[in-house]
């Protein structure tokens, strides 16, 4: 076998793994009855992601004054502590809060009977393995969510940062449907 192409990628850390793809050299130019037959080079396989899962303590939360002690004309009111707006979208990505220690910014969770979160806030009361996810109203929190311990996948560990750029951007491949290309990966979050 001979080496094609080492790609950097990373790991579900953000550490720096070098994947390298190999093939097999071509054969030669077979003849079957007399007829060339083109050589036949097998590709690799695509690389599986790894994804792993995380026991935590989920609850709700909102942007109103009982969760962040903001009322409605506070110039903060549903900014999270990236930066971006607070949102809940079933079809492609709702912010949640975290302990950053625990997931960094811009890490995204799937969350069972909750859909897709990215950690885009920190809360006082979130320390270790603990998630706030967003919902509109108190009401929405108590009657969907309330306080459930389930395990959560963890499918992209964040670098530390979040934009609406990058957010909308993810969200729109995400909405249709589609494989996520690595470079949005990387570069998104």
């Amino acid at each position: 076998m001979r080496l094609l192409e080492s790609q950097a990628k990373q790991d579900q850390f953000g550490n720096p793994v070098f994947l390298q793809h190999s093939v097999k050299k071509p054969k030669p130019i077979d003849t079957v009855q007399g007829t060339p037959q083109k050589s036949q080079v097998e590709k690799p396989e695509p690389l599986k992601k790894k994804v792993s899962t995380v026991k935590v303590m989920a609850t709700g939360y909102t942007a109103g004054y009982e969760s962040t002690g903001k009322k409605p004309n506070h110039p903060e009111y549903g900014i999270t502590f990236s930066g971006v707006k607070v949102r809940r979208d079933k079809n492609t990505v709702s912010t949640i809060a975290a302990d950053l220690k625990v997931f960094p910014l811009g890490t995204i969770l799937y969350i069972p009977g909750y859909g897709y979160g990215i950690v885009a806030d920190k809360g006082s009361a979130i320390k270790g393995k603990k998630i706030d996810l967003y919902f509109k109203t108190t009401k929405q929190v108590y009657k969907e969510w309330g306080k459930k311990e389930v395990e959560v996948q963890v499918i992209r560990k964040g670098n530390g940062k979040l934009t609406e750029a990058m957010l909308r951007e993810l969200g729109e491949a995400m909405e249709v449907n589609q494989e996520i290309p690595e470079d949005l990966w990387n570069e998104a979050v």
